[in-house]
């Protein structure tokens, strides 16, 4: 079974939520503040990076790292990917 893991944000360069799913309708669940507490006291609905994963366990361990990674590391990980911070939901769940 696959996964994802994602960032959530309130705005560019903003306040970033890191998290990690099998089932990718999770997401909306955050846009709608029904995600986890931390999401949705900080307005994280902003979707802007997706990484799929063919194993959920390689997600799990991504997440992991990722939020090991300091602020910068993960700013310029979103800016590569996404250099407009864009709302990626539409995107993928058009």
């Amino acid at each position: 079974m696959g996964g994802f893991t994602y960032i959530m944000t309130n705005k560019p360069f903003g306040i970033l939520y890191i998290g990690v799913t099998s089932d990718i309708a999770r997401i909306q669940a955050h846009r709608e503040k029904r995600g986890s507490a931390f999401a949705a006291k900080w307005d994280c609905t902003r979707l802007v990076l997706i990484e799929h994963h063919d194993r959920i366990e390689d997600a799990i361990l991504r997440e992991k790292r990722l939020k090991d990674w300091n602020r910068l590391w993960k700013c310029r990980l979103i800016a590569e990917a996404n250099p407009n911070w864009d709302d990626l939901w539409e995107t993928i769940n058009a």
